[in-house]
C-alpha cells in the first residue's frame, strides 16, 4: 500500500510509520511539528519507501499519485497541550479531519482515525464499551480534546454515509512507550522522570482514580489490524488492565530503583475517576489483544527515558 500518516512525527504516529515500513509500504508522512519531532523519524531517513512533508493538514491538500490508506493521527494529545493549544486542538479536530477525509474520498482509500478514551469522559459505566455514549463535560477545561476527538468522530461516519468513504475508528487507552515528549504532562513520563531524577513522585487526588496502560507496539498491531478491518464503528484499542495510579507510582519507584517518596496534589478539574476498556470487539473483529505486561513495557520506556536524560 501507499499510506499516508497525519501526524506521523508525533509519539505514536512514528511507530505507526515504522510499523507501516517494516512491512515494505510506501508511507508519506505528514507533520506541522507543533508537538511531533523529526528527531522521531530519523531511523526512516534513509528509507527509500518513506517521504516526509512539513504540513499542516489544517489547510487543504492533495497528495500526488495513488494512495490506499489515509491515517489520521494527526493532534496534540497531553495536559499540557489541552491548556496552550485549545484552538489548534479543535482545528485540527475539525478542519483537519475533513481535510484528511476528503483527501480518502479523492483516493478511493480507506481512513483510519485515532480517537481516544476521551470520549467517554468521566464514565459512569466500567469498563467502557464502544456502545456507552460518554460523560462529558463539553465547557470544561480539557474539552476541546474530548470534543474536538468527538467531532471527528461524528465527521468520519457522516463522510461514510453520505460519500462511501470506508472509514475505521479506534479508541486509544493510555498509551505509552519510547519517544513519549518528558514535559507533556502525561503520568507515565511524568512519573518515570520524578523517579529516574530521584525527585518526590507527583501523584494527584489520593491516587485511587484507574487507567488502563496499553504499550506502544501492542497499540500499533491493534491499529495495524484495524486498519485492515471492513467494521466503521468505533473499536478499543486498549489494555483491560486496570491500574490504580498510586499502585502505579511505586511500581515505576522500584523499577527505577528509586525511593517510594509520594507527593500528593489536588485533583485536576474533569480528571476522569475510572479508566478501562471493554475490548470485546477487538478481540472479536481483530483476534488482538495486548501482550507486553506492564513491568515489561515499563523497564522499555524507563531505559529510552533514561538515555534522554542523559
Amino acid at each position: 500500500m501507499r499510506v499516508v500518516v497525519a501526524g506521523g512525527a508525533g509519539f505514536l504516529g512514528s511507530h505507526f510509520c515504522d510499523r507501516l515500513i517494516a512491512e515494505g509500504h510506501e508511507v508519506v508522512c505528514l507533520d506541522n511539528l507543533v508537538t511531533g519531532s523529526e528527531a522521531n523519524l530519523a531511523q526512516l531517513r534513509a528509507e527509500p519507501h518513506f517521504a516526509f512533508e512539513r504540513r499542516d493538514v489544517c489547510d487543504p491538500f492533495t497528495v500526488a499519485g495513488p494512495v490506499q490508506a489515509v491515517c489520521d493521527f494527526a493532534s496534540p494529545a497531553s495536559p499540557v497541550d489541552f491548556a496552550r493549544l485549545r484552538l489548534e486542538i479543535l482545528r485540527v479536530g475539525s478542519a483537519g479531519t475533513w481535510n484528511c477525509l476528503e483527501l480518502a474520498r479523492a483516493k478511493g482509500a480507506r481512513f483510519l482515525f485515532t480517537g481516544t478514551s476521551e470520549a467517554y469522559g468521566d464514565p459512569l459505566v466500567h469498563p467502557q464499551r464502544e456502545d456507552y455514549w460518554g460523560n462529558v463535560n463539553p465547557v470544561g477545561p480539557r474539552s476541546c480534546y474530548d470534543e474536538s476527538k468527538r467531532f471527528a468522530e461524528a465527521l468520519a461516519m457522516a463522510f461514510h454515509r453520505q460519500h462511501g468513504v470506508p472509514v475505521r475508528l479506534a479508541r486509544i487507552f493510555n498509551t505509552y512507550g519510547p519517544r513519549m515528549r518528558l514535559d507533556d504532562g502525561r503520568v507515565v513520563p511524568a512519573l518515570v522522570a520524578q523517579a529516574l531524577r530521584r525527585e518526590p513522585l507527583t501523584v494527584f487526588g489520593d491516587g485511587s482514580q484507574t487507567r488502563s496502560f496499553c504499550y506502544v507496539d501492542d497499540e500499533v498491531d491493534g491499529l495495524r489490524r484495524l486498519l485492515d478491518c471492513d467494521d466503521p464503528y468505533p473499536v478499543n484499542i486498549g489494555n483491560p488492565r486496570e491500574t490504580p495510579i498510586l499502585e502505579f507510582a511505586r511500581i515505576v519507584a522500584r523499577l527505577a530503583g528509586a525511593p517510594e517518596s509520594i507527593e500528593f496534589r489536588p485533583l485536576p478539574a474533569d480528571d476522569p475517576k475510572r479508566r478501562c476498556p471493554d475490548i470485546t470487539r477487538a478481540r472479536q473483529l481483530l483476534n488482538w489483544e495486548p501482550r507486553v505486561t506492564l513491568e515489561d513495557g515499563l523497564q522499555r520506556t524507563m531505559d529510552w527515558f533514561a538515555g534522554q536524560l542523559r
